[in-house]
């Protein structure tokens, strides 16, 4: 019986302790809250990718405006977490805007699936939305640069076999030297203007 207890507690133990060194002492439950806890502590340098904008006008990633960026990551046919981080999307435009941090941001819908989203596409998304062109646009990168991109994002996308993705969401900030920074829910505006505004500080 003695036997048998110690065992399970040594098994118990063994376990919590391969957890705790899996989910970063404990802090990371989770794929998503643990590519958050290693974007906070590596702050990556994001790629300076050429991008095309629904106006189909070129910018790059790290355009040299001094502008702390926003980037949520979508693709225009998502019926239904795309359209809702749209939403919160525009939300935050406007709530920066109502701040005076609008001149000092710069919000990027991005879509992972530029061979599909033409610009007509990025158009309609972006007119859905409100995307005013100034301090938000919609854009796609060159197919040749998402692999980089969306690794360096940590953005998964995986093809639901109905035509569409399954994809995590967030809103990613990258900052005036092009290091991303953070990553908040794509719903929390309030987190995400908290974050802008320290950077902005």
């Amino acid at each position: 019986m003695r036997a048998a207890l110690i065992t399970s507690v040594l098994v118990t133990a063994t376990g919590c302790g391969a957890l705790w060194i899996a989910t970063d002492g404990g802090l990371a439950l989770t794929t998503e809250s643990a590519r958050r806890l290693r974007v906070e502590r590596t702050q990556p340098s994001v790629p300076n990718a050429a991008l095309e904008t629904m106006t189909g006008e070129t910018e790059t990633l790290r355009p040299d405006t001094g502008n702390l960026t926003l980037i949520e990551f979508i693709y225009t046919t998502c019926p239904t977490i795309c359209q809702s981080a749209g939403a919160a999307f525009a939300r935050l435009r406007d709530a920066a805007e109502a701040e005076g941090l609008a001149p000092r941001l710069r919000m990027l819908s991005l879509s992972f699936d530029p061979e599909a989203d033409n610009l007509a596409q990025l158009a309609a998304y972006g007119a859905r939305h409100k995307a005013d062109g100034r301090v938000w646009t919609v854009a796609r990168p060159d197919p040749d640069d998402l692999p980089e991109l969306l690794a360096t994002f940590g953005v998964t996308v995986i093809p639901d076999g109905w035509g569409g993705y399954t994809h995590n969401a967030g809103i990613h900030l990258v900052d005036d030297r092009g290091r991303l920074v953070a990553i908040t829910d794509a719903d929390d505006v309030g987190g995400a203007l908290a974050v802008a505004r320290s950077f902005l500080q």
